[in-house]
């Protein structure tokens, strides 16, 4: 059983890591060029798993920006984790000991989220290791690839590989959507709620981790007033 969802993780976990393989190449090209050594950007991606962050404390690195600003804005941009990981302890078979859930906790990203979010009932742990096993090598080996020969690409080429990102998130949340009315009514909400906090003065200068925030918050509120699911009823219950 847990080879089996380990196998089913892993495979759900392949175009993951290939996208975060295209991603993370940017961030290891834009490390070097900025004064990072190789593997000082290598171990950021193996330890943080994090693109905005990365991207952002690669920003406050460069300008000799203190701790306290940095610890700041990790913790504003990543909020957002707190929600899925809440969120996905729920989701987790009920059996799992604290060891796994904290392990499960330390892989939480976007995609991981969305793919074991999106699994019939309970999910292993096992799920998650499965799926971490090819995202988290896939994001490192991207920023090696990218610290040690990004440079020698045209920048046009940069460009795409930057988006893989979008249509890998676009590939999980699309066919779930399809399926269930709430849960597109979830997408199509925090669409909606982006948009306003990209284009709308004055709420678009609220930071990208509280924008996500709030986003979840509202949408995912919204479906669920809407939309709520039926519990099943235990026949042995009484």
């Amino acid at each position: 059983m847990k080879l089996k969802a380990f196998l089913r993780g892993l495979h759900a976990g392949i175009p993951i890591g290939l996208g975060y393989f295209a991603v993370s190449f940017t961030f290891g090209m834009e490390a070097v060029r900025s004064g990072l050594s190789i593997w000082e950007a290598v171990m950021i991606s193996l330890l943080n798993l994090t693109s905005a962050g990365q991207f952002a404390g690669l920003d406050i690195i460069v300008a000799g920006g203190p701790l306290i600003e940095m610890a700041a804005t990790q913790l504003i941009i990543n909020l957002r984790y707190c929600l899925m990981s809440f969120s996905l302890s729920q989701k987790l078979e009920k059996k799992a000991p604290h060891a796994h859930r904290f392990a499960v906790a330390f892989g939480v990203t976007d995609e991981i989220f969305g793919v074991s979010a999106s699994q019939s009932g309970e999910v292993s742990p096992y799920f998650n290791y499965g799926a971490m096993c090819v995202a988290i090598p896939g994001w490192s080996l991207g920023t090696l690839v990218g610290a040690v020969c990004g440079n020698i690409l045209p920048a046009f080429i940069m460009s795409a590989l930057g988006i893989a990102v979008y249509g890998m998130f676009l590939a999980i949340i699309i066919p779930p959507a399809k399926k269930s009315r709430p849960v597109l009514l979830v997408v199509l909400g925090a669409m909606a709620i982006s948009c306003l906090f990209t284009y709308v003065p004055f709420i678009n200068q609220i930071s990208s981790g509280f924008a996500i925030i709030i986003a979840t918050v509202v949408a995912a509120g919204a479906a669920a007033l809407l939309c709520p699911i039926k519990e099943e009823v235990d026949a042995h219950a009484e």
